[in-house]
C-alpha cells in the first residue's frame, strides 16, 4: 500500500484533532477520531486497555478536572508497515491546570473507513526517562 500526500495530510490532521476535541470537551465527537472497536492502551499507566469509543469517553468524563487542559501533538511520523498497516508515531505534551506538564508517545494504527481515516489502536506511553532509558554500555 502506498499513501498519497492527501492521505498523509488527512492522517496527520486526524492525530492533531484529538487534542482539540478533548481539550474543548467535545467528547461526543470521538467517532471522528476512532473506529467503533478501537483499543486505547493505557497499560503504561497501570490501567487496562479501553475498548470502544464509549469506554474512552466514559474514562475522560470520569477523570474530570484531572484531565490536562491542553494536549499538544508533535513529531508526527506516518509509515506503512510490511503487513500494509498504517502506523503513526507522535509525541504529546499534556499541560495540567496547575501548570505542570507531562510527555507521552502515541503509537497508533490507522485505517481507512467509509468516513475517512480513523485510529483503530492507540498505545499511550509515558516519557519518564531521557534516551528512552538507554545508557552507554562500554
Amino acid at each position: 500500500m502506498s499513501l498519497t500526500a492527501e492521505d498523509r495530510l488527512a492522517i496527520t490532521e486526524l492525530v492533531a484533532l484529538h487534542g482539540h476535541l478533548v481539550d474543548d470537551g467535545d467528547l461526543d465527537r470521538l467517532e471522528e477520531l476512532f473506529t467503533g472497536d478501537v483499543v486505547y492502551d493505557l497499560t503504561d499507566y497501570g490501567q487496562e486497555p479501553l475498548s470502544g469509543v464509549a469506554a474512552i469517553r466514559d474514562a475522560a468524563w470520569a477523570l474530570g478536572a484531572a484531565n490536562p487542559v491542553a494536549h499538544h501533538v508533535t513529531n508526527v511520523v506516518v509509515t506503512v508497515a510490511a503487513d500494509g498497516r498504517v502506523q503513526v508515531r507522535s509525541k504529546g505534551l499534556g499541560v495540567r491546570a496547575d501548570g505542570s506538564c507531562g510527555s507521552v508517545s502515541y503509537d497508533d494504527t490507522v485505517v481507512r473507513t467509509a468516513d475517512g481515516w480513523r485510529i483503530s489502536h492507540r498505545r499511550v506511553s509515558a516519557r519518564r526517562t531521557p534516551l528512552g532509558g538507554m545508557t552507554r554500555s562500554g
